[in-house]
């Protein structure tokens, strides 16, 4: 047990003893009101960063154009769970645009760049369109800048190394072009690398193209991302990368028993003391093992109705309607703000308060958010979280911002 988890214990043994011997009945301690409004000052106050936002592919589905009755659309909007009025509110200075690649695109040759190219030119449209509102960031130098600068900068990772294809020389390509990390793999192995969804193992881990891409990852300054990929993978990479590595966008498998995607505690422990950083994925899925398994259970129900409708497989014609009857007899179940800091806690107890971050997965993770994290305005309510069970100041700005910098900072000084 840590000293966060005796806080609450302690501060009740004290309250107790302060009625007994008729001591003043207050405790010093801050008020629920002055925690939250505390919380509010700091997310406003750090650089805060979230490694994993979904927003260029919701738009790109949305059919999103950079012509004047679309501008306004990443600045307001009632859809999804970015836009830059409600980043402001909850403090986000800087989230990490996913340029989400999916796996299906890899099997035909040329189809996974350009939709790579496309996000990118998406992204920077956007910053173009609004120079005061946001800027394509190439550093973390250069995000700290345009923090005291109150412009809010747009770096870019990519979800999923498909886009390179078999050509190294594209490593350095997308690192001109702003890609600041790559996440391996996604939801298939790839010529990189196996990942943590598809049981076929194809390379038993890294391929040894896979091995030549970390290597010129390292050597050009583009952060590896090990969300995603299998087991037998990251324990590869870890065993031969020269710099510190994230996690955009993971959980702790310790609360998700047998879900892959997330990370081991063993996972967790050798990342932090490789320097590296697990950002926390908002998604309840990822949260809660018992919410897991009650979607896995819906899972199998619902394409069994499919099949007793006659419709072959998803996204048939008649799929949207069973759909909508399913959900209305079965509504969503959502994890909570608490669950969220639990899994920092575990974290923080495995590697310390160094080697954790935010990685929402916002846009990504559909209707599955948690109560009181539903999309970029509900930051300080995740802060006010931490700072009840015994956060400090400095231990939330590291979470905000500081460990993800000093991951990147040490990318770019290797980096020839």
């Amino acid at each position: 047990m840590n000293f966060r988890t005796l806080l609450p214990l302690l501060s009740f043994c004290c309250l107790l003893i302060g009625c007994a011997s008729e001591a003043p009945t207050s405790t010093g301690l801050p008020t629920d009101d002055e925690l939250r409004t505390h919380a509010n000052e700091l997310a406003q106050q750090f650089l805060l960063t979230d490694g994993h936002v979904d927003l260029p592919y919701r738009l790109k589905v949305k059919n999103f154009q950079l012509s004047r009755e679309f501008l306004p659309i990443p600045i307001q909007s009632d859809e999804g769970d970015f836009d830059y009025v409600r980043a402001k509110e909850g403090g986000l200075d800087a989230p990490f645009m996913s340029i989400y690649i999916p796996s299906s695109l890899q099997e035909q040759p040329g189809e996974s760049p350009k939709l790579a190219d496309s996000l990118i030119t998406m992204v920077k449209g956007i910053a173009e369109a609004h120079p005061d509102n946001f800027r394509i960031t190439y550093s973390p130098d250069e995000m700290v800048a345009n923090f005291k600068e109150g412009v809010m900068s747009l770096p870019m990772g990519m979800e999923n190394g498909s886009p390179i294809e078999d050509q190294l020389s594209r490593v350095q390509e997308y690192k001109d072009k702003g890609i600041s990390y790559i996440t391996l793999t996604h939801a298939k192995d790839n010529l990189i690398c196996d990942s943590s969804y598809d049981t076929t193992g194809t390379h038993g881990g890294l391929s040894e193209f896979g091995r030549e891409v970390v290597r010129e990852m390292n050597r050009v300054g583009i952060m590896v991302d090990i969300s995603h990929v299998s087991d037998s993978t990251f324990w590869q990479v870890v065993e031969m990368t020269d710099v510190p590595m994230i996690a955009s966008h993971s959980s702790v498998r310790y609360f998700t028993p047998g879900f892959q995607r997330n990370m081991s505690d063993e996972m967790i422990t050798r990342l932090g003391q490789e320097g590296g950083v697990i950002q926390i994925n908002f998604g309840s899925t990822f949260l809660d093992g018992v919410l897991r398994s009650r979607q896995d259970s819906l899972r199998e129900v619902f394409m069994g109705r499919l099949t007793d409708a006659g419709i072959a497989k998803y996204g048939d014609p008649g799929t949207e309607e069973l759909e909508s009857a399913f959900e209305t007899e079965f509504p969503a179940t959502f994890s909570d703000l608490e669950m969220v800091a639990d899994h920092i806690d575990r974290v923080v107890e495995l590697a310390g308060v160094d080697h954790v971050g935010f990685g929402s997965d916002f846009d990504g993770v559909g209707d599955s958010l948690p109560t009181g994290l539903k999309d970029v305005s509900d930051y300080p309510n995740l802060i006010y979280t931490l700072l009840k069970r015994g956060y400090t100041d400095e231990d939330i700005e590291k979470i905000c911002s500081g460990n993800v910098l000093r991951v990147w900072r040490a990318v770019v000084a290797v980096a020839g």
